[in-house]
């Protein structure tokens, strides 16, 4: 048997509806994280839909409670061959956000899989029940034409991504010993471009928190008053005006990385940020000198998630007690992210808005990674891509979203390769996600030739 076999297995797995099959019945489980009391969902997922799956192709599991209340449990699973033999890390993550549902368009559910077009509509099937189907049935595909995979794969599937993974780093911590391998091999997030290939190493990490303004109690007459008490709505205005300049471009110094470096520049030089159904980029905003690439890839980003004051949906004339604005800074390795709230704190209070509150979030965030494109993982991985692909894939230091690449990378030492089965019009986070049917195919051919290749020898040492 050969790797064009093995290609060509899990391509009629796709030809045949195996995958949409399989899909269809991921996206009935209604994991979403986000809301409370779907604890015995998110465990059934695991137990009914990936145990008996992994225990088929001799992985040996076990379901782990998760140590923080707020997160869902865990599956740690291992297939050993040898001793001798490279270990790959996988990863997925079962849970989804809230269905948003009554808001999808007509004729559409979030947890009924649609087929439309070149388009597989459902909850989760982009973020990242599909994504790690195709992993799953690459890994099956490579096992069933070989007779063995030819290295040893160990496997987490989490429950609690879209809660900030809670518990997982403590998880890490004390199941690491289960958990050594030579590298994370694993999917999540888009790719640049649908029809080609997409790998990168690491992730831009995020912090969360509400700025909050109280001046007084109670709402007063804006005729009666207007002029004699301050607005809390204007004066945070001009707070949150004062983190960034009119094109965004962010003023606070510590907030501005170090580790836009040539060869950072170099692997960013033409990659495309635009394309796959998305909004058409603002050229004039963000960091001036910075190309498209190098902001969203490269460099940090500050955003006012939402904001009130008063009730927009019903305003009185009346000047407001309190104002309140939930913002969120994206950022790179190259900030310290211990000092990315003190560093605000002082900015505030040097501009002379010591009265406006800081309130972090408690949810927990991701960390920034990135690993050096000139790894010996990177060109393994790409270049088996291209070996199947054709072409060669696009090639990331970092996603320009969040995800917990720091547990593999910080706590088990790992270089981390992630491969993406979405794209970036997928409405991930939305109404109407979906999955490209040709995208998936494609990814299914791309990860049985790299699973293919990491078993025929010649890995990295």
């Amino acid at each position: 048997m050969s790797r064009d076999t093995a290609i060509d297995t899990v391509t009629a797995y796709f030809d045949q509806g195996a995958f949409k099959s399989e899909l269809a019945d991921l996206v009935t489980y209604r994991t979403e994280s986000q809301k409370e009391g779907t604890g015995p969902e998110l465990t059934r997922y695991l137990a009914e839909a990936m145990q008996p799956r992994l225990a088929r192709m001799g992985f040996a599991c076990e379901i782990i409670a998760n140590p923080d209340p707020r997160g869902g449990p865990l599956l740690i699973g291992e297939r050993h061959e040898g001793d001798d033999l490279p270990t790959i890390l996988t990863y997925g993550h079962g849970d989804v956000i809230r269905a948003q549902e009554g808001m999808w368009r007509e004729g559409l559910a979030p947890f009924e899989l649609i087929e439309e077009g070149d388009r597989l509509y459902g909850r989760g099937s982009a973020d990242n029940k599909g994504q790690h189907l195709i992993n799953i049935a690459a890994l099956e595909t490579v096992l069933k034409v070989r007779g063995n995979l030819g290295f040893n794969t160990r496997i987490v599937l989490e429950m609690s991504e879209e809660v900030g993974s809670s518990g997982l780093a403590e998880v890490f911590h004390t199941y690491k010993d289960r958990l050594v391998a030579d590298v994370l091999i694993a999917s999540d997030g888009p790719r640049l471009q649908p029809e080609v290939p997409t790998v990168f190493m690491g992730s831009r990490g995020g912090v969360t928190f509400d700025l909050a303004l109280t001046l007084r109690e109670g709402a007063h007459h804006s005729g009666n008053w207007g002029g004699l008490l301050a607005d809390p709505a204007m004066i945070m205005a001009h707070a949150l005006a004062s983190i960034t300049d009119v094109r965004g471009q962010i003023q606070i110094p510590e907030w501005r990385p170090d580790s836009l470096t040539d060869a950072v520049r170099a692997a960013l030089d033409g990659l495309p940020v635009t394309g796959g159904n998305g909004p058409s980029v603002d050229e004039d905003w963000g960091e001036e000198s910075l190309t498209p690439a190098e902001r969203v890839y490269g460099w940090n980003s500050f955003a006012v998630l939402a904001m009130t004051s008063g009730v927009p949906e019903a305003p009185v004339n009346a000047i407001s007690a309190s104002a309140r604005a939930t913002c969120q800074l994206r950022y790179v390795v190259g900030t310290d992210p211990a000092d990315i709230l003190p560093a605000l704190r002082r900015h505030l209070d040097q501009h002379g808005f010591d009265a406006v509150e800081i309130v972090p979030h408690d949810r927990g965030f991701f960390a920034a990674t990135r690993l050096d494109p000139s790894h010996p993982w990177v060109k393994f991985v790409t270049g088996s891509i291209e070996r199947t692909a054709g072409q060669p894939p696009h090639v990331l230091p970092n996603l320009a979203g969040s995800l917990p690449n720091d547990s593999f990378a910080d706590i088990l030492g790992l270089p981390t390769v992630w491969v993406p089965h979405s794209y970036r019009g997928c409405s991930q986070h939305a109404p109407d996600e979906h999955v490209l049917k040709s995208l998936s195919r494609d990814a299914l051919r791309v990860m049985a030739g790299l699973f293919w290749d990491v078993g025929a020898g010649g890995t990295p040492g």
